[in-house]
This record gives C-alpha cells, sequence and structure tokens, in this order.
C-alpha cells in the first residue's frame, strides 16, 4: 500500500504526535473578545440545546472533526475511531486529503468510514493542486469512494512551498474550483492554517462555493510539520506565518453571506461559542483529537464530551439557550 504521498502522510502523523507544531507566538485571536457575562441567566442547565443544522444535517453541536489524515493501515484506524465518535456525538467529519488513495486504490479503504457512522455529515478531500490536474470524473471519485455528503478542497499553498517535493504551479485554481462546483455536489474551500482573507473570501464565493472554512493561524503550523519533515531551515522564518482565526473569521462574516466555518487553534466549548457568536455556522477542531483517535473511539467521544459540556456551560453563562441566540449574543472586542 505504501508509495511515497501515504509515507509522508504517515511521518505527518508522527510528527503531530511527538513535535510542537503548533504556532508558539501567535494565537488563534479569540482572547482579544470577550462574552459579557450574565449574572442572571434565568435558565437551567438542561434547558441548553447545544444542536444545530449546517447544509441540511442536524449536528448535536456545531463542531466539524477536521480532516486529518487517510492512507494507511494505522490511519483506517484514525479513520474509524473519529468517525465512530462523531457518529455517537452526532457531529460531522471531514477525512484527509484522498490524493493518496486515487494514486493507489489499495488505499481507499483507510478513508472508508461509513461502515461505523453511516449517518454523519461526511466530507471529502482533495487539495487545490489536484483540483487543477484532475478530471472531472477523478474529482467526482473522491466524493464517490466514501459516500460523501460533501468536497473540500483545501488550499495549502504555504505548505507545499517548503514541503520536499512540493507544488509550485498555482495557477488556474480558482477556475479549478469554479469547474468543480458544477459537478453536483457541495464544495467548501479550506486554508490548513494560514487564514483565509476577505477578498479571497469574496473570490471563492463568486466561484460557487458553498461554504468556506477560514482554517486560520493559532494551531497547528503545517510549515512547522513540514520542517520536522525535511528540515528545511528557510521555512523557520515562516513559522508564525498566517492570518489568526478569530481575525480571519471576522474579515469573512463582513465579505460574504455562505456559510464559515472556524478552524484553526480551536481548543475549547468557548472558542466554538466565541466562533459562532462572530458569524461561523461551525467550528473544526483537528490536532486535540488526534492523540485520543490513535487510541479508541470511547477517548475520541470522551473529548468532545468534556468540549460540549464547555460549550454548554459558556451559553448559560451568557444567557442562551439554543446555537440561534448565541448567533445573536454580543461580543466585544477587548485588546
Amino acid at each position: 500500500m505504501e508509495n511515497k504521498t501515504t509515507e509522508r502522510k504517515s511521518e505527518h502523523i508522527r510528527i503531530c504526535l511527538d513535535k510542537p507544531v503548533e504556532f508558539e507566538k501567535k494565537t488563534n485571536g479569540f482572547e482579544k473578545y470577550d462574552f459579557v457575562h450574565n449574572a442572571l441567566p434565568e435558565l437551567e442547565w438542561n434547558d441548553i440545546d447545544t444542536s444545530t443544522v449546517f447544509m441540511g444535517k442536524k449536528f448535536s453541536m456545531p463542531l466539524l472533526v477536521e480532516a486529518m489524515t487517510g492512507g494507511t493501515h494505522e490511519t483506517r484506524k484514525i479513520n474509524q475511531n473519529l468517525a465512530r465518535a462523531a457518529g455517537e456525538i452526532g457531529i460531522g467529519m471531514g477525512i484527509g486529503s484522498q490524493r493518496a488513495a486515487i494514486e493507489n486504490p489499495e488505499a481507499v479503504s483507510t478513508f472508508q468510514v461509513r461502515n461505523v457512522a453511516p449517518d454523519i455529515f461526511l466530507l471529502a478531500n482533495l487539495g487545490a493542486a489536484q483540483i487543477v490536474e484532475y478530471s472531472p470524473d477523478k474529482i467526482k471519485s473522491a466524493v464517490e469512494m466514501i459516500n460523501a455528503d460533501a468536497l473540500v478542497i483545501h488550499l495549502n499553498t504555504a505548505q507545499e512551498l517548503f514541503q520536499k517535493g512540493g507544488h509550485r504551479k498555482w495557477k488556474n485554481v480558482l477556475a479549478g474550483i469554479n469547474s468543480a462546483c458544477s459537478l453536483g455536489f457541495p464544495v467548501i474551500v479550506k486554508e490548513v492554517g494560514c487564514g483565509i482573507s476577505a477578498d479571497v473570501a469574496r473570490r471563492l464565493e463568486e466561484s460557487g462555493v458553498s461554504a468556506i472554512d477560514v482554517a486560520g493561524a493559532g494551531g497547528t503550523s503545517w510549515i512547522k510539520v513540514e520542517y520536522y519533515n525535511n528540515s528545511s531551515t528557510l521555512s523557520k522564518q515562516f513559522f508564525e506565518w498566517g492570518i489568526p482565526t478569530a481575525e480571519s473569521l471576522e474579515q469573512c462574516s463582513k465579505s460574504v453571506s455562505i456559510p464559515l466555518i472556524a478552524s484553526g487553534g480551536i481548543r475549547t466549548g468557548m472558542d466554538i461559542a466565541k466562533s459562532i457568536a462572530m458569524g461561523a455556522s461551525l467550528a473544526g477542531m483537528a490536532l486535540p483529537l488526534l492523540r485520543p483517535a490513535t487510541e479508541s473511539y470511547e477517548a475520541v467521544k470522551e473529548k468532545l464530551e468534556e468540549i460540549r459540556t464547555g460549550l454548554k456551560a459558556t451559553m448559560l453563562l451568557v444567557g442562551v439557550r439554543n446555537i440561534e441566540e448565541l448567533k445573536k449574543i454580543k461580543i466585544k472586542r477587548v485588546s
């Protein structure tokens, strides 16, 4: 099953588990925003409903398990654990780039999770470079091979720039995205940790995408991951590169009307609550769920329950009973 792509995926997992891959100085930016405490919420704990609907699918809370991996026997276990936990909790999930499966059909099963999570909102995943290179049939095959609800196209220019043998051709990406949007399924475009600006968000909306995942700076730095993978000294000066998640979300929410997902350094239920109050439909999370996913689906589920409790506690402390009310709550910039 192993080829260069799958070998790199295995190395990425090892690095993310063993190395300090998160931003060191730059945060997700949500500490600059705060809720006004409500000392009289007039609510009971059981009154609070964290559920929401995204693209016609009900979520028990506004959280997406972000794309992580696939392509090897080890990553199959990770995807299965993530999917089973997501299914039992009632949230959505994205899988890692399916380039490995398209290059090597033996890897297809490592991405397939419907056997353990038949009803979850499931996202297929291809890189922008592949969208330009692949035929429409190949792009469709990514969605079909896992029976996905939508396709995520990830923009990872910075990662590829510092990846050994990474892509250097980034022309015609927007045209490729536009073409993908006509293939009969929803398309979500996301960054991978450097954020999306207002201008890029507007161009994506005009191209026909159904949603944008801002995937800002403050969580995992894929420039750092590639540094640990190939020791490129040039990459060191870019370790803190990117738009913080909160800033990216604020820019995009003022610029487009399509749904937004806030990911990049999301670590707590309070981070999720702030994301929703600032205009996101969902928040997304990856790294905090990776280690639990190497252990068991129960470990992932326990982590997700902890996060949901934090979200619910935040909602009680600001006096809202559901996600629609949370979307309308005032949040202020404090620094």
